[in-house]
């Protein structure tokens, strides 16, 4: 198997041209079991499909040209023969209009050769999954970034009515109509609106005669479309049925033809209606979705950033929207209400297309509109993962579907069980190679072998797991076991995460000299002095690694940019001279590590004087190495070129590429090589840095009620005195005696995965007097607690043993 790490994003062919259903993309069976839909078209609606059907037969046979269908956005599969339909008094009028239109596509051409385009998500820094194929329209470019020849290829706008409502006006429709209760002029606006593309435009467009090409303002009045959605949800069914008619005319007519600016503004209107929160409207949903995953990369340029300018509540109504599309095709309530999953699997590819879409929009924005946690889909957790990874591990770029593919929806506890399950098939993979060799060598095999076993002094912690991880690099995906020398004991994970606890400690103490500690950020970064030996550094990656192989959770504080540094590449590249860990450092990520010092560069960068006259800076940078001042220049001939108002930019960027990555490059390629002996996975690439950065030191959001529901009790029931105290004590703790607490009691205030419930927390009754102070036990995470017989004494002797203790706690 062959997998690049450009190739973590695997597109969707399209089908054989022989398949061709249209519209809705199923039997009319099936399209009768769509409740509100069915009801949705009526005669009128038949009247359409065959004046719609024998227009478009006219056209065909007229034009002579080839006809352009909508693409089928998942694998081919076997050409369906006749469309099943039964007599002909047992289908409702929307099954008979999906009829017509499934018929009339059988008789149709094929289609034309796909086009493949990749979408990036910037802030990730690698690449997205493939958007989709356009097989039917021709190649659109943006208008703004055509040279003066090609744009005359370019679609003109067609002139589009005039408006007749304004906001205000639809309004007093609005109220006039709760008064009267006639909402026959509402009905009218609505029916009118919706019934195609450029009516829709004619309503919503905020100057009809600009085209509006670029890519910051769509011409959409937002206001008019929220208000006209809004009162939308408030209407009788009536109107609700007739706007789904219209989407489906708008759908019907947009098969052919290249697309303008004002088809993308209609798409753009539509994906916000609320009406697809229900299953009966899937089915036209879907085809929507498809419509718009079909778009060129030149189109989807455009709609992501005319997304980026929904408000956050409207951004967050249409990911709920898409992501219960998903859940309830998956797993559906009523399943008869819906077409059979084999017979519609392009659905969840086209609405996964254009959620990448959405989380591009949210990337690029800043601040992001949502929390990139916002798109994960845990319905997602309850399926087979490890299929759906083997499925994108193996067939990449191919034609099967995975959510691998997307892996932005997939939640960090799904992703964990990728890593995890993948992990543990390496560890066996080793194991057993070790125990081929062994009996192919004659030599009587050794359970030892099967883990990678360390022994190490506690007098000479560092040195001596340097040595082991070094020595034993081909075991290091083995199972870990410790052993400290000279003492009795078998490790059943305690001892791993003393080992763990107590090295971390060590070596980003600020006397070791690895790392900086800065209390400004309260984070670490890694020191820029040079060293004839960069072993150790190596030795924290491993570390790093190992905790995210064995599930252990580690009390390190570093900056998100080392974690997005660590996935550049996500991959190890086989050319070893390649450059590893340059990320795509910003002055906010300087500002995570050195915030006094970024506020400087911003205030360089938003001086209005002259920069060059006042600041009398050049193109150096000045560090103090063992009390000697060196300088090191940011460009060649660095100290010739003064800093002025017009490279001012260009030197902030150089500064903080310098401290980030040039000034740490070998130590930090050290550390990456480190993780990466240990972590190298294909699985990587699924994840975020923000993502690797919980695996590996946890989440940080504390839930106590959650903490309260999983604990465990030695000693004491859950209904004891001192245990009730106990609870309201805690949950009454401000937030940070809450997080001395979790690292009181193990090692680190943050939580790791899987929640609490992973954490085993257990409180233990201990025998020494009430006049003690707690104790805790955190390679175990263990509290013991003595008999506290008041609220109060527990309150105080709590918190002086978590407000006071020590380093990790150790005991």
């Amino acid at each position: 198997m062959s997998l690049q790490p450009s190739e973590a994003s695997s597109e969707l062919l399209s089908p054989a041209a022989g398949d061709k259903r249209l519209l809705l993309g199923c039997s009319a069976e099936e399209g009768e079991r769509a409740d509100s839909p069915a009801e949705a078209a009526g005669s009128e609606q038949d009247e359409r499909a065959a004046a719609l059907a024998a227009a478009e037969e006219e056209e065909e046979g007229g034009g002579g040209g080839e006809k352009k269908l909508p693409p089928q956005l998942t694998e081919p599969r076997a050409a369906s023969g006749s469309l099943e339909t039964g007599p002909k008094n047992d289908i409702s009028p929307f099954s008979s209009f999906i009829s017509t239109i499934s018929q009339k596509q059988d008789d149709t051409g094929s289609g034309s050769s796909p086009t493949e385009f990749v979408i990036a998500d910037i802030k990730n820094a690698k690449e997205l999954p493939s958007l989709g194929h356009d097989v039917r329209q021709k190649q659109r470019t943006s208008v703004d970034i055509l040279t003066a020849e090609m744009k005359v290829s370019v679609p003109p706008e067609h002139p589009l009515p005039i408006q007749t409502k304004t906001l205000v006006d639809f309004r007093e429709d609005i109220e006039k109509a709760k008064l009267s209760g006639d909402w026959k002029t509402v009905y009218d606006f609505y029916s009118k609106t919706f019934d195609s593309f450029p009516e829709i435009n004619t309503a919503f467009k905020k100057n009809i005669d600009a085209p509006f090409n670029s890519i910051e303002d769509c011409g959409v009045d937002a206001k008019f479309v929220n208000a006209v959605y809004d009162a939308l949800l408030s209407s009788p069914q009536d109107i609700q049925k007739c706007v789904l008619k219209g989407i489906i005319n708008g759908l019907l007519q947009e098969w052919k033809g290249p697309r303008t600016k004002d088809d993308l503004r209609a798409y753009f209107v539509l994906i916000q209606n609320p009406l697809f929160s229900t299953t009966s409207t899937f089915v036209i949903y879907a085809h929507l979705l498809r419509q718009i995953a079909a778009l060129t990369e030149g189109d989807h340029h455009f709609l992501i950033h005319w997304f980026k300018k929904i408000s956050q509540k409207r951004f967050k109504q249409v990911l709920d929207r898409l992501l219960q599309f998903i859940s309830l095709r998956l797993f559906p309530a009523k399943p008869e209400e819906l077409p059979p999953l084999e017979k519609c699997s392009w659905w969840i590819p086209s609405a996964a297309k254009v959620l990448s879409l959405f989380n591009t929009s949210n990337s690029l924005a800043n601040p992001s509109i949502v929390p990139y946690m916002d798109f994960y889909n845990s319905t997602l957790d309850h399926i087979d993962v490890m299929e759906e990874y083997h499925n994108w591990q193996c067939y990449g770029n191919s034609q099967r579907f995975s959510f691998c593919q997307y892996p932005f929806i997939i939640s960090i506890a799904a992703k964990k069980v990728i890593i995890q399950k993948d992990s543990e098939q390496q560890m066996i993979n080793i194991a057993r190679q070790s125990l081929v060799d062994k009996v192919s060598r004659r030599q009587r095999p050794d359970m030892n072998m099967l883990f990678l076993n360390v022994k190490v002094r506690r007098m000479h912690l560092v040195s001596d797991s340097l040595d082991e991880l070094t020595r034993k690099r081909a075991d290091l995906k083995k199972k870990l076991k410790v052993t400290f020398v000279g003492e009795a004991g078998l490790d059943m994970g305690g001892l791993t995460k003393e080992w763990f606890l107590l090295l971390i400690r060590q070596i980003f103490h600020p006397d070791y000299g690895m790392f900086t500690y800065h209390k400004d950020s309260h984070c670490h970064w890694f020191s820029s002095l040079n060293c004839d030996n960069y072993s150790e550094f190596r030795l924290v990656g491993a570390l790093m690694g190992l905790a995210v192989y064995n599930s252990i959770t580690l009390d390190i504080r570093f900056p998100l940019c080392c974690y997005k540094k660590l996935l550049s590449p996500p991959i190890v590249p086989c050319d070893q001279n390649a450059p590893v860990g340059i990320g795509s450092v910003t002055i906010d990520d300087l500002c995570r590590v050195m915030p006094e010092l970024a506020h400087g560069l911003n205030e360089l960068l938003s001086y209005e004087g002259n920069v060059e006259e006042d600041f009398y800076s050049t193109f150096q940078v000045f560090q103090e190495e063992f009390g000697v001042i060196k300088c090191y220049n940011l460009k060649p001939d660095g100290d010739k070129i003064a800093v002025t108002n017009q490279n001012r930019k260009e030197y902030v960027q150089l500064y903080v590429d310098f401290l980030l990555n040039k000034s740490i490059y070998k130590q930090f390629a050290a550390f990456y090589y480190g993780f990466h002996s240990v972590c190298a996975s294909y699985a990587l690439m699924l994840l975020r840095p923000e993502e690797v950065e919980i695996l590996v030191c946890g989440s940080p959001e504390l839930d106590m009620h959650s903490l309260q529901k999983h604990t465990q009790y030695d000693g004491y029931q859950k209904t004891d005195l001192t245990v009730r105290y106990f609870w309201e004590v805690v949950l009454e703790f401000p937030l940070e005696l809450q997080k001395k607490l979790l690292h009181f009691a193990t090692g680190s205030d943050r939580v790791p995965v899987g929640g609490m419930a992973d954490l085993n927390f257990k409180i233990s009754k201990s025998e020494a007097s009430t006049n003690w102070l707690p104790v805790a036990h955190t390679c175990f995470n263990q509290l013991c607690l003595p008999p506290y017989k008041t609220k109060k004494e527990l309150k105080q002797k709590l918190t002086i043993g978590i407000s006071n203790a020590e380093g990790f706690g150790l005991e």
